[in-house]
């Protein structure tokens, strides 16, 4: 490479319909797009998403813009992103990541694998937003009939006990060994409440639970991984436990079945490679989720994860959420995404 220049570019974009989670309601997401050139090789570009979420992710920030230019400054004079101490800075490291991989490849197929030369779908989940018990009720309905084997709910916006009785349609309609059912509670539990509803939930057949209580609370949540009928998997709670040893230590001591990875939250492509290392060192399965990005991050994220060849469904749809998305040659088609390589 000659003299890198990195340049940045805010976006706003909006959800076609509210986007319901425990934490609120989204209409918008603000990403920031970065463009890593060359001035030695005139029209080669690479793109990358920066894109954390408000309140959530460990680098949120009043002055994100100005410590993502001066990150991309620094990584101009480097020429390569410093994954070290960008660790506390995941969706920074993320969108450098996807960005230099790009300018790399100079194709959308950010890694050869069956998936990027269109020859293989990525298994995912059907998501059901939260809402009233009629709007989940036919976001279930349209995602059964599509063909989907994996809902995924997120709960605790409602009463739980319409959350159970969505439930049971489901498994009054499909039983386990053909839906597969998984919830994600956003930490909406009281830690007094969770084992209860655990184990009304565990009656239902389900896959697993995502976060019942809310993260940081490592005694309450030592005690449910331990206790409950029901797998419990991790997502808030790896957020911010940046380096190789905290992440073994959160591992080590809360003990989940399971950890679900979001490149922008968990560290990028490299913080996620080590939490799968760690994970997989003690039996403890994984699956990889985009996090509301645009289809920049979301292609990005997919590309990485075929690399893995995942056999558990994935969470890699919600870059069909917005009105003003970017093209990609992504398509879904049944319950499987598809990159549809002779349209990049």
């Amino acid at each position: 490479m000659g003299q890198l220049h990195i340049d940045v570019f805010p976006r706003l974009f909006h959800f076609k319909k509210p986007a319901g989670t425990s934490r609120g309601v989204y209409t918008e997401r603000r990403s920031w797009y970065v463009r890593v050139t060359d001035e030695d090789c005139p029209g080669r570009e690479g793109w990358g998403e920066c894109a954390p979420l408000p309140k959530l992710s460990c680098d949120d920030r009043p002055d994100y813009e100005d410590v993502l230019r001066a990150v991309c400054a620094e990584t101009e004079l480097a020429g390569r992103p410093d994954t070290e101490r960008l660790r506390a800075c995941p969706s920074m490291l993320f969108g450098l990541e996807t960005a230099f991989r790009h300018y790399e490849r100079g194709t959308h197929a950010l890694w050869d694998t069956p998936f990027s030369r269109g020859e293989e779908g990525i298994c995912i989940n059907g998501l059901i937003w939260m809402g009233d018990y009629d709007s989940m009720y036919a976001q279930i309905r349209t995602k059964m009939e599509a063909g989907y084997r994996c809902i995924k709910l997120k709960i605790g916006a409602i009463n739980f006990e319409e959350e159970l009785e969505l439930l049971r349609f489901v498994r009054r309609h499909f039983p386990a060994d053909e839906v597969e059912l998984r919830v994600d509670a956003n930490g909406a539990f009281a830690p007094a409440d969770a084992l209860d509803r655990l184990e009304r939930l565990a009656e239902l057949d389900l896959h697993s639970i995502e976060q019942p209580i809310r993260a940081g609370q490592w005694d309450e949540m030592a005690r449910l991984t331990a206790t409950s009928p029901l797998p419990v998997a991790f997502d808030e709670e790896l957020i911010g436990h940046c380096t190789r040893a905290a992440k073994v230590q959160l591992l080590d001591d809360l003990h989940p079945q399971y950890i679900v990875l979001k490149p922008s939250l968990h560290g990028g492509f490299s913080g996620c490679r080590e939490w799968i290392e760690e994970a997989e060192r003690r039996g403890i399965g994984w699956w990889i989720t985009s996090a509301l990005e645009s289809n920049v991050g979301l292609n990005a994220i997919a590309q990485w994860c075929a690399t893995w060849r995942p056999a558990l469904p994935q969470g890699l749809g919600t870059g069909l959420l917005f009105t003003d998305n970017v093209p990609m040659p992504l398509e879904i088609r049944k319950d499987c995404l598809w990159y549809v390589a002779d349209r990049d």
